[in-house]
């Protein structure tokens, strides 16, 4: 009787070491946090409709475009309008440093209607013109800014 106990204890703790049941690791991501990376996702899947509008972008957050205003100026101190126009600027300087697109592809492959328009907007988010982007860009020591 003994020995059949013995047995049955040695086999409930071996089985127990075995089925070891740990939770997954979570991550805690704030809300904030949630709508910026749910925003970037809606902008890379329209990143080339050179259509999409804040209008869009609020109906595809299910968000009145009011509400887009303030809550993308609170948590980035940009406009709607600025926030897409930084999201494609910063993908077509991405483009330009790594693919052997032209400048006119980048500009439409980024949702930009002119190459015109694509280089004013670019010279004045990176102070550079995108002809002379990837050669020209450096990086400020401080900040870790492109300038």
């Amino acid at each position: 009787m003994k020995n059949i106990l013995d047995e049955q204890s040695r086999l409930r703790k071996t089985y127990q070491k075995q089925v070891d049941v740990k939770p997954a690791d979570i991550t805690v991501v704030s809300p904030d946090e949630q709508f910026i990376y749910q925003a970037m996702e809606i902008l890379e899947k329209n990143l080339s409709n050179p259509d999409f509008s804040v209008e869009d972008m609020s109906r595809a957050l299910f968000m009145s475009r009011v509400t887009l205003y303030k809550k993308l100026l609170a948590l980035t101190g940009k406009t709607p309008i600025e926030f897409i126009r930084s999201f494609r600027l910063k993908r077509a300087a991405q483009l330009l440093e790594k693919s052997q697109l032209t400048i006119a592809e980048v500009a439409y492959e980024v949702g930009f209607n002119s190459p015109k328009s694509f280089s004013k907007y670019f010279k004045t988010e990176f102070n550079l013109s995108p002809s002379s982007y990837p050669a020209g860009k450096k990086k400020d020591q401080k900040t870790g800014e492109l300038s």
